[in-house]
């Protein structure tokens, strides 16, 4: 709702205020009455005023003197004057008006166009600056806020910032400290596998070494993942690689740890690829392991491998649940575990470090999954061990 509008009103006659008031009252409008200097002073102190009509003859503090002490004043000096008057404006008097802060003479009689006329423009002056003073408050405060949200935007950052490098510090020290009860347990069972042991004594034996590589694996994952998060991404070492060995030997121990289980390869590689072969293991190793646990145990997985044209291509597919939508879009995320079949066991991180590690080859992690057929596809450039050894001549 619009606040009303102040006009103060000074004539030493009474007739004269009502004469005022009658030709300006309208909605919206207040018109405040002074019959006197010292009366109008007091209206001042306590109202705003879009205009002041002054009459200039007045007993004692006449018009001029009135307009002095308002311009005076800090509330008051900007209020416009117009004056009053029923004597004759001889250039002396309009002038001493005028130097009092007058902004315009009206002779008596009034004419009450002119004055609607004139206050007219002054009422809507008078309004255009108060609602660019809301604006520019509301714009003080908006800017205020948003410096307020800024600051602590940057507090809240720098504390996120902190906290993450805090714990990817320790994640790296956690798993960098886990190595050697993990090293001792796995060297006290190949020091008890050595020592004659009944069939029971063995089958314990072989489950404490399931346990330490699963729980090695797990601390390979997280200092892979802590170290890239840090910034120093998987490290590589390249060298001409019999691959195939090494994936055929991949095969052969993720069947050994998943008795009943059919792992079909298929892989026709060169003799020697310039690759880093222990973590390409790492990666296909990855892959195998989630279509195991998330796959149809009834059904084989297909392990695909080949080289074309400076390109290595690795497939790993099962058949089983399609994996929905949601997960796809951030299934190569850290610390997200399919969500699809039952077993859930490890950290979630095998995936990422499988991406990153293409990444580091300059290559590319992709997987479809629809009609039930998962499909895992590691796309690499990479080079034979004689044209590498050329190119680097």
């Amino acid at each position: 709702m619009t606040e009303p509008v102040n006009i103060l009103l000074v004539d030493d006659l009474e007739e004269n205020l009502l004469s005022l008031e009658a030709l300006l009252r309208r909605d919206g409008l207040t018109l405040l009455k002074a019959r006197s200097g010292e009366q109008a002073l007091e209206l001042l102190l306590r109202h705003d005023m879009a205009l002041a009509l002054l009459d200039v003859q007045m007993p004692g503090m006449d018009g001029f003197e009135l307009a002095e002490l308002m311009r005076g004043n800090e509330r008051a000096r900007h209020i416009p004057i117009i004056f009053l008057t029923a004597g004759t404006t001889d250039e002396r008097r309009r002038f001493r008006g005028y130097e009092a802060g007058a902004v315009d003479f009206l002779q008596k009689p009034i004419e009450p166009d002119i004055l609607r006329s004139k206050a007219n423009v002054f009422l809507d002056l008078y309004r255009q600056r108060q609602q660019l003073a809301a604006q520019r408050d509301a714009l003080e405060a908006q800017a205020e806020t948003l410096k307020r949200f800024e600051a602590l935007t940057r507090q809240q950052l720098a504390q996120e910032q902190e906290t993450a490098r805090l714990r990817e510090q320790f994640i790296a020290v956690l798993g960098h400290d886990l190595r050697n009860p993990v090293a001792a347990v796995g060297g006290a069972a190949r020091i008890l596998r050595r020592q004659p042991q009944d069939e029971q004594s063995l089958e314990v034996i072989s489950l404490m070494e399931e346990s330490v590589g699963r729980m090695s694996r797990l601390i390979d994952d997280v200092m892979d993942f802590a170290r890239a998060r840090m910034g120093s991404g998987i490290a590589l070492n390249r060298r001409p690689a019999a691959l195939e060995q090494v994936l055929r030997h991949v095969v052969a121990e993720l069947e050994a740890g998943n008795p009943g289980r059919r792992i079909d390869s298929e892989i026709a590689l060169p003799e020697r690829i310039w690759v880093d072969d222990g973590r390409i293991g790492q990666l296909v190793s990855n892959l195998l392991a989630n279509a195991l646990a998330h796959g149809d145990p009834e059904k084989p997985v297909e392990l695909d491998a080949a080289f074309d044209g400076g390109e290595l291509t690795i497939c790993v597919t099962n058949t089983g649940p399609t994996i929905p939508d949601p997960v796809m879009e951030r299934l190569f995320q850290p610390f997200v575990r399919g969500e699809v079949g039952t077993n859930q066991a490890g950290l979630g991180l095998g995936l990422h470090i499988a991406s990153e590690i293409a990444k580091a080859h300059e290559g590319t992690l992709s997987a479809t999954s629809a009609s039930e057929r998962t499909c895992f596809t590691l796309t690499i450039p990479a080079e034979v061990e004689a044209k590498a050894l050329l190119n680097r001549a």
